[in-house]
C-alpha cells in the first residue's frame, strides 16, 4: 500500500509540473531557490514612510485576530502569545519585529497591488429556469497532496485506473453537469457572478426563500489561473488602463454567445464550502477589511505582518499601513505581489475592481 501512494504522489507531480500558474490550490511550479540577501533589505522603521502615522493599535487587534490560527506556526508563535498581553500597537511591533523591504529577482522594490472583496450573488437551493448555474462543493474524485519538495505548494488531480491524471479543466466542468462527484451548494442566476466569485474566493448568496448564506473557498482544480482580462487587452476590446471587473463584466454582456469561450480560457474553477462566517482567508480566519491581503505564501507566512506602501485606486489616495498576510490566490504569485481586501458592499466592489496599482512591502519578522 504505502509503495502504491509513493507511486501515485510521484505521478502527480509529474503530470502537474508541466502546468503553468485568489483564492486555490496551485498546481506545482518550480521555484528558484533564492538568499534572504537577494530578496530582502534590512530596514529601520524610522525608514519605513507612514509606518508611525498609520493606526498600529488597531493593526495589533487585527494581528491579534489572525493569531488564533497563526499561532501554530513555529515562527509567530512567540510574537503571537505576546501580542495578547499589549495594546500599544507601536511599541509591539517596534519591539518584538524586524522590518525588510522586498525585492524581485530583478531587484526592483515595486510590485502589482491588485484588490478583492466579497461579492452577493442570487441564488436558489433548487435549479429552476432562473437559478441554474451550480455552486459546487469539492468533488468527491479531486485528490490533493502536499508537494514535499517544494514547500507551499500541492499537486491536485483525479485517480484514472492506477494513475493520478491532471483534474478536469472549467469548460470539462461545465459541460458534464450530471457528472456523479459533484454536490451543488446552490444554483446562482448569474454566470459571470459566478465566475467572478470563484476570482474572489468567497462571498454571500441571498436565497430566494430571503435567508443569506456565506460562501467560502474549499479547493481548486489545480488548473492554471488566466486572467481573461488579457483576452480583451490583447483583441484591443478594453484598453489596459481601463481594465477591471466592470469593464470586463459589461464587455462579456455586449458579447453573450462568446460568454462561454471567453471564460473557459481561465481552466482554473473553485470549489466552495458554507462557511457560518464572513469572508474567510486560507489562513482560517475571518478577513478584516483594508487590514487583511492575499499574498505568495512560498515567500510570505501566513499570519506575518506586512507593511504596504501603494495607493487608492479611485482617489489615489497613499495607503500606508500595516496588513496582515492572510490569504492566498491564484494570480497572486512573487515576493512584491498582494491582494489588498476591501471588504464587502458596493464601495468595496468599486474599489477591488478598479485597484491595480504599484506597491512597496516590507515584511514584518520576529526577533525571536
Amino acid at each position: 500500500m504505502q509503495k502504491n501512494i509513493i507511486l501515485l504522489i510521484l505521478t502527480t507531480i509529474l503530470f502537474t509540473s508541466c502546468a503553468t500558474k485568489k483564492n486555490d490550490i496551485k498546481p506545482l511550479e518550480v521555484v528558484e531557490k533564492v538568499t534572504q540577501k537577494e530578496r530582502m533589505e534590512k530596514v529601520s522603521f524610522a525608514q519605513i514612510k507612514g509606518f508611525f502615522e498609520d493606526d498600529l493599535n488597531y493593526a495589533l487587534e487585527v494581528f491579534k485576530k489572525d493569531c488564533q490560527k497563526s499561532k501554530r506556526f513555529e515562527e509567530l508563535k512567540t510574537v503571537c502569545e505576546k501580542a495578547q498581553y499589549t495594546t500599544d500597537g507601536a511599541m509591539f511591533f517596534v519591539s518584538n519585529f524586524i522590518p525588510y523591504k522586498l525585492y524581485d529577482n530583478n531587484s526592483n522594490d515595486e510590485g502589482t497591488i491588485t484588490g478583492y472583496y466579497e461579492p452577493l450573488l442570487y441564488g436558489s437551493l433548487k435549479k429552476t429556469s432562473r437559478y441554474k448555474y451550480p455552486v459546487y462543493k469539492i468533488p468527491k474524485n479531486l485528490i490533493t497532496s502536499d508537494n514535499a519538495s517544494l514547500k507551499g505548494y500541492k499537486s491536485t488531480g483525479k485517480l484514472v485506473g492506477k494513475n493520478i491524471v491532471p483534474y478536469d479543466t472549467r469548460k470539462d466542468i461545465e459541460l458534464n453537469p450530471n457528472n456523479k462527484n459533484f454536490e451543488s451548494i446552490a444554483y446562482v442566476d448569474d454566470k459571470i457572478d459566478l465566475f467572478f466569485l470563484q476570482v474572489q474566493g468567497s462571498g454571500k448568496i441571498k436565497l430566494d426563500t430571503g435567508e443569506i448564506i456565506n460562501v467560502g473557498y474549499s479547493g481548486q482544480n489545480g488548473r492554471p489561473y488566466t486572467s481573461i482580462g488579457r483576452y480583451f487587452i490583447d483583441n484591443e476590446i478594453i484598453k489596459r488602463e481601463d481594465i477591471s471587473v466592470q469593464t470586463i463584466k459589461e464587455a462579456l454582456l455586449k458579447n453573450p454567445s462568446k460568454i462561454d469561450d471567453i471564460l473557459n480560457l481561465n481552466e482554473s474553477y473553485v470549489f466552495f464550502q458554507v462557511s457560518n462566517q464572513g469572508a474567510t482567508g486560507a489562513l482560517n480566519t475571518v478577513l478584516t477589511p483594508k487590514r487583511n491581503i492575499a499574498v505568495d505564501r512560498s515567500y510570505i507566512q501566513l499570519g506575518t505582518p506586512v507593511f504596504l506602501s501603494t495607493q487608492n485606486p479611485i482617489t489615489k489616495e497613499p495607503i500606508n499601513q500595516v496588513m496582515v498576510a492572510a490569504d492566498v490566490g491564484g494570480a497572486i504569485k512573487g515576493e512584491i505581489r498582494a491582494d489588498f481586501f476591501w471588504g464587502f458592499g458596493d464601495e468595496a466592489y468599486n474599489y477591488a475592481g478598479r485597484m491595480k496599482e504599484k506597491g512597496k512591502m516590507y515584511i514584518l519578522k520576529p526577533k525571536y
